[in-house]
């Protein structure tokens, strides 16, 4: 059972100076003061005594099978709720501690860097056509500012929650990273490598995170809005993330959150009441790319493996994802095609694997052939040969044929949870080969350099969703929980080689479509699901 007090709001009139920008301007070309309103909501969670009485969900560190029977259990402490939701995450940007290497935790005294106030500005303008209802914000400075500049001249309403602040991390809190492990040695040592289980000044940073995402879910769904913006922080936006979907601890660092990622949660209500449907509609949308060279948790890596949804094909209309991809790309999916492509031009590839249908190889053909000219640009240039190779194991068009519910789920575009509408016999058998792909790519990795070996394969996002799921060492009923849209890319990183953990950098980034991409929200006035 949750226990927590009652929220408290305090109006507090506030005389901010805010950047106003244009479509085509990174930094602020005049300032114009406005009046922001803010509620104060304060928790006095007992966190002690919600470790304790939930010992046994903490105890589901590094117990994947256990975790893998507990998934309805684990989503039991979500409100109910009438209509439709959406809630959009968004992660501060780069503040100055984020620049030095220091250890932040909840503490107050870093602010956005100008790297990071060009973040922010980037992001709003990523959402600037998206509909919003309330915004729910960290009372941390670098996260209410970042709130401010996405929020810009919006007139709803904002919410300043204090249990969204950054983890707590007590004696660590301003520490150089190089300075807390000299410090702290094993301690620091834990909070690297088991996070779940580190303990600092007794406390149990991780474990007090994750009570304190599900009080936050609490009143962000509970509040008389549709579409939500909540803008906080990395390791309180993974553990909102983690147990909206009903994963434990042992998923802190493995669903990344970059400064200013945008990652969205779809819920909807179960005619039976009870806790709502969730579903994870994307992941980590960054304003950087999500290919670019860099660390994963913090930690360096070179093997990756980048999986790419192929486009609409002709046999399908525009709106309505394909089953088969049976058929040759349609003219957006030519363009979502060459998009991806485009994305993926800084990357040295040397082979793509995709699925023997026609949509999939047409977009794998796509980005061998950019691949290949990308080397050709100059009089003297040496032809670079891109392997293509189209492999059955990544096929599952046949499987989903085989459905009696096919032409409902195909008879509209594809909603949050399309996999649910299929048998489970269908799904069983997905999962089945999607074990087989998911193996043959991890196989494939460790053939080459463990230094720098980057995998991409194109398939049915059917598949692409369950290989994700195997990733997270989840089970078939996960597989609902996720989303992907066609032209789309998800990114894991293996920072520990092929046979370590999978490091989930990106789900469903679509940012490179521009504007043949999915939007996040959709207007709430009228009664349409998102």
């Amino acid at each position: 059972m949750m226990f927590f007090a009652a929220p408290t709001s305090i109006p507090i009139p506030t005389q901010t100076h805010l950047t106003i920008h244009t479509a085509h301007q990174l930094f602020p070309s005049k300032i114009q003061k406005r009046t922001l309103k803010f509620t104060i909501r304060c928790s006095s969670t007992s966190l002690q005594e919600k470790i304790q009485e939930k010992s046994s969900v903490n105890e589901l560190t590094g117990k994947a099978d256990l975790l893998k029977s507990k998934k309805g259990d684990l989503l039991d402490f979500l409100p109910p709720i009438k209509v439709a939701k959406r809630v959009v995450l968004v992660r501060h940007g780069q503040s100055s501690w984020n620049a030095e290497g220091r250890i932040q935790g909840s503490s107050d005294f870093s602010v956005l860097t100008q790297k990071g106030e060009a973040q922010a500005e980037t992001s709003r303008q990523m959402l600037i056509d998206d509909s919003f209802d309330v915004c729910f914000s960290s009372p941390l400075i670098r996260s209410k500012r970042t709130a401010e500049i996405i929020w810009n001249v919006r007139n709803e309403e904002m919410i300043t929650d204090a249990d969204l602040r950054e983890i707590d991390l007590y004696s660590f809190q301003g520490l150089l990273k190089h300075e807390g492990k000299a410090k702290y040695g094993s301690a620091y040592r834990q909070w690297q490598v088991d996070a779940p289980n580190f303990n600092i000044d007794g406390h149990y940073p991780v474990r007090e995170l994750w009570e304190r995402a599900r009080s936050c879910w609490t009143r962000i769904l509970t509040h008389d809005s549709r579409s939500i913006l909540v803008v906080a922080h990395n390791a309180v936006n993974q553990a909102l993330v983690a147990t909206a979907i009903g994963l434990g601890t042992e998923y802190f660092r493995v669903l990344l959150q970059s400064n200013c990622g945008v990652s969205v949660l779809d819920f909807t209500p179960k005619p039976e009441g009870g806790s709502p449907n969730i579903f994870l509609n994307r992941l980590n949308q960054t304003p950087n790319s999500p290919i670019a060279a860099g660390s994963s948790g913090g930690r360096k890596t070179g093997m990756r493996i980048i999986l790419v949804c192929h486009g609409i094909s002709q046999n399908d209309p525009e709106d309505n994802f394909p089953h088969s991809g049976d058929g040759p790309l349609n003219m957006l999916g030519v363009i979502q095609a060459q998009k991806t492509a485009e994305l993926l031009l800084d990357l040295k590839l040397k082979t793509i694997v995709s699925s023997t249908k026609i949509a999939s190889a047409e977009t794998a053909n796509t980005i061998c052939r950019v691949q290949e000219a990308a080397d050709c640009l100059g009089a003297d240039c040496v032809p670079r040969y891109v392997e293509t190779k189209q492999i059955q194991d990544l096929d599952v068009g046949q499987i989903l044929k085989k459905s009696k519910k096919q032409d409902a789920v195909g008879s509209r575009p594809l909603q949050p949870g399309w996999l649910n509408g299929y048998e489970s016999e269908i799904a069983t058998s997905l999962w089945g080969q999607s074990a087989k792909a998911w193996r043959y790519l991890l196989d494939e990795l460790s053939k080459g350099s463990e230094q720098e070996n980057v995998m991409v394969a194109v398939g049915h996002p059917a598949l692409h969703i369950a290989m994700l799921g195997h990733c997270l060492n989840l089970t078939e009923e996960w597989m609902g929980t996720f989303h992907l849209d066609a032209g789309s890319i998800s990114v894991v990183d293996f920072p520990d080689g092929q046979t370590g953990r999978g490091i989930v950098r990106c789900i469903n980034y679509t940012a490179h479509l521009g504007r043949w991409s999915i939007p996040i929200t959709r207007s709430t006035s009228d009664d349409e699901e998102f």
